[in-house]
């Protein structure tokens, strides 16, 4: 007798599905025991379900296709929630199976009693109750069309006496329109026009690229050739833009360049390319802008728009390469690439290391890494100061990847998505660039690594604080309060696991330590003891941050932390 369970397995094989990332419950019993009959869908045990949600995410932005995480009842689930978030925000599709009571218990108050449906409504494009065999596959189908077709998080919130029931009445077996294919969405003829207009009637052009430039790496490179215009990225955009690329001048934002904020502001057109960059804050005020991106709402929501245009980012382009007036004055575009040139040097010089002369600065071991890894890894990366180090001193080249939660900003997301892109791919390397807090939150998975034999290589920024919580406090003025982490040795934590791991702290046995680690044959752990007090400045200084460094300083000295901001002078200040 096939269960619809057995029903829901069927229908994932049919979908591509070949894991599913979860935690066992006996709500989840039929799921577990129809995919342990069938041996067609392997079943990833992590250590929590919130892993599993961040697993199935990284998995899905590696592959592209459909990944599947699920969790048993009440609390189960619900541990699910930050990792689909993440992945919403992310526009990445997963589909989460989120097992309920046993339905004649619902709405009673029973043990473990959540209501699925509301919790998981806000972070997916579809979610929704199974309670009847004649509900499959019709839902399970839609949650997969919904998940594909609108890029996001589909839910299916099913009793575990439920999945065990006999399955209705089998429909054909086939999976067309199953899986939708993406459309290609070109602009008609009008709006090219408009946009060729706008781009022929300004004398300085600016492009600033997010990560809806995949795929149109040419037609940017063409488009900046004939408008002689600077590229500026939002970090989302850097794999897809900053390699090959003669008129980048990098980031901007928080975390950005001085080069990237003055390319914004020096221009007198600016054109946003697939970016929902959040900070409106960096927007320039007194220039026109346009707009293109293949979803209508992100039109306009951060600043004013001159124009905006519906398409994909690399059809548009195409459309109107031929209606533009290549321009011939480089000025522009040659004073923004000047200021890049200052600005990368800067940065560069200070990821430096010398042998004795501790700490290790975190700029240096970041370069290291990329410097090491190989041609086509892929790079997960935490929250805070890793994401700095990842955007500023990853080298991209068209075939590394980045993922990072760089809608969402949750901690604990790059050990966790590396679970998943590993798993999706045992020969290709992967490397978590873990701060201490976010791998100290979820740290437990570790043990999946070894478990899975999973060759994640995991390099940990262990500097004793939540170093961007702290440098944000003191731009505000404030002294440090909680930020402090009394780590652990965490590579003898490692080993205690069965985990080839090193502890190193003199910048000297550094390269060695990294190379030994990347040339290790499973998974691994480096722990670096960095600088704690390592500053990273955002590209423009206003008077509020200048005034609330000034108040931490004295507020520190006044409350006998003097030691500090002598430490903070010695690890930015003094040579590397």
């Amino acid at each position: 007798m096939a269960t619809i369970a057995d029903q829901i397995v069927e229908t994932l094989e049919l979908a591509g599905v070949e894991r599913i990332y979860g935690v066992v419950g006996d709500s989840l019993n039929g799921l577990t025991e129809s995919l342990r009959n069938r041996k067609r869908i392997a079943w990833v045990h992590v250590r929590h379900e919130e892993v599993a949600a961040f697993a199935a995410s990284g998995e899905s932005q590696l592959t592209g296709q459909l990944a599947v995480c699920a969790g048993s009842c009440g609390p189960g689930n619900l541990h699910l929630i930050n990792g689909l978030y993440d992945a919403q925000r992310s526009r990445t599709p997963v589909l989460a199976i989120a097992a309920h009571i046993p339905s004649q218990e619902i709405g009673g108050g029973y043990f473990q009693e959540t209501h699925p449906q509301n919790l998981f409504r806000e972070c997916s494009v579809y979610c929704e109750l199974i309670s009847d065999p004649a509900q499959m596959p019709f839902v399970l189908e839609n949650a997969i069309r919904a998940a594909v077709g609108e890029r996001g998080v589909a839910v299916i919130v099913i009793p575990g006496d439920v999945a065990l029931k006999a399955a209705a009445k089998r429909r054909p077996v086939g999976n067309a329109g199953l899986l939708p294919p993406r459309p290609v969405v070109r602009p008609d003829d009008a709006e090219i026009a408009a946009l060729a207009d706008f781009l022929n009637s300004a004398e300085r052009v600016t492009l600033f690229c997010g990560r809806g430039c995949a795929g149109a790496h040419a037609e940017l490179m063409a488009l900046a050739d004939a408008l002689k215009s600077p590229i500026v990225h939002a970090l989302g955009g850097k794999e897809h833009v900053e390699y090959d690329n003669p008129y980048d001048v990098g980031l901007t934002g928080f975390i950005g360049f001085s080069s990237g904020y003055a390319a914004m502001h020096s221009c007198d057109a600016l054109l946003m390319l697939g970016t929902d960059f959040p900070y409106k804050q960096f927007f320039p005020g007194d220039v026109r802008i346009a707009q293109v991106d293949i979803r209508a709402n992100q039109l306009g929501r951060r600043v004013r728009l001159d124009l905006g245009i519906v398409g994909d980012v690399a059809e548009t382009l195409r459309a109107v390469q031929p209606r533009l007036k290549p321009k011939s004055d480089r000025r522009h575009l040659d004073q923004n690439l000047s200021r890049y040139k200052s600005a990368r040097k800067g940065l560069d010089e200070l990821a430096q290391g010398t042998p004795g002369r501790l700490p290790i600065h975190p700029q240096y071991l970041t370069r290291l890494v990329s410097e090491a890894a190989s041609d086509d890894a892929v790079f997960t990366f935490d929250v805070g100061m890793p994401t700095i180090w990842a955007a500023r001193y990853v080298a991209v080249n068209g075939r590394r990847r980045l993922v990072g939660s760089l809608a969402h900003g949750s901690m604990a997301n790059a050990m966790a998505q590396a679970i998943g892109i590993q798993a999706a791919n045992r020969k290709r390397q992967v490397i978590s660039l873990s701060g201490d807090g976010g791998f100290a939150m979820l740290m437990g998975d570790l043990i999946t690594l070894k478990q899975e034999k999973l060759p994640v290589k995991v390099i940990i920024y262990n500097n004793g604080t939540l170093g961007f919580v702290a440098l944000e406090m003191k731009a505000a003025g404030f002294v440090e309060h909680g930020t402090d982490l009394e780590n652990p040795d965490f590579a003898a934590m490692a080993r205690a696991m069965g985990i080839h791991a090193k502890r190193v702290e003199d910048p000297g046995e550094l390269r060695g330590a990294v190379a030994e680690l990347l040339a290790h044959d499973g998974p691994a752990v480096l722990d670096v003891v960095t600088a704690k007090q390592e500053l990273s400045m955002p590209p423009t200084i206003g008077l509020e941050q200048v005034r609330g460094f000034s108040v931490w300083l004295i507020r520190a000295v006044m409350s006998g932390r003097g030691d500090e901001v002598i430490d903070l002078a010695k690890e930015n200040l003094l040579p590397r």
